[in-house]
């Protein structure tokens, strides 16, 4: 990505992927992870692990794209729901973040050697514009205010610049 954000790196197996995040998962980066998760899906990769060995931290809009993509991957079995996301050796400060906001159920958390293959840079996409990146912000944050009440009383004001700005850039 770009010297603010965060670096992805994909391997894809037959109906599944590890996509590895490095460096500091941020607004920046979400355009590009959401972008990433929905070739993903359209490509049939069931399973997906997030390889989080090397992240340092994540921002709450890289959050909200993650909980909504955790939210879209979640299965059903046996009348309760399971986590459809792997998370892989997240640092103890990307779990409290992820448990302070209250989507820690969204993710299976595992602790294990990092993920070995031949991963492939993503590399940052061209064309996105102000617009994509503040209408990514706003539904991350509209995503972790819906997922736990608890986060509207921390988001709702970020959310409504958000909401604002996307306006203004729209007309």
């Amino acid at each position: 990505m770009n010297a603010i954000g965060g670096n992805l790196q994909v391997w894809t197996g037959e109906g599944c992927a590890c996509v590895r995040v490095t460096g500091r998962a941020n607004f920046t980066t979400s355009v590009d992870f959401k972008r990433l998760m929905q070739h993903l899906r359209d490509q049939g990769a069931g399973a997906v692990v997030l390889d989080l060995s090397e992240c340092l931290l994540m921002d709450s809009t890289f959050l909200g794209v993650l909980a909504s993509e955790g939210c879209k991957r979640a299965v059903e079995r046996e009348g309760r729901t399971e986590p459809g996301l792997e998370l892989v050796n997240p640092n103890q400060r990307i779990r409290d973040l992820i448990d302070n906001l209250g989507v820690s159920h969204l993710f299976k958390m595992l602790e294990c050697d990092a993920a070995s293959g031949e991963f492939k840079a993503v590399e940052p996409s061209s064309g996105i514009d102000r617009e994509e990146i503040t209408r990514t912000c706003l539904e991350a944050h509209q995503t972790l205010m819906a997922l736990n009440p608890a986060n509207v009383a921390k988001f709702k004001d970020v959310a409504q610049f958000f909401a604002e700005n996307l306006k203004k850039q729209q007309s």
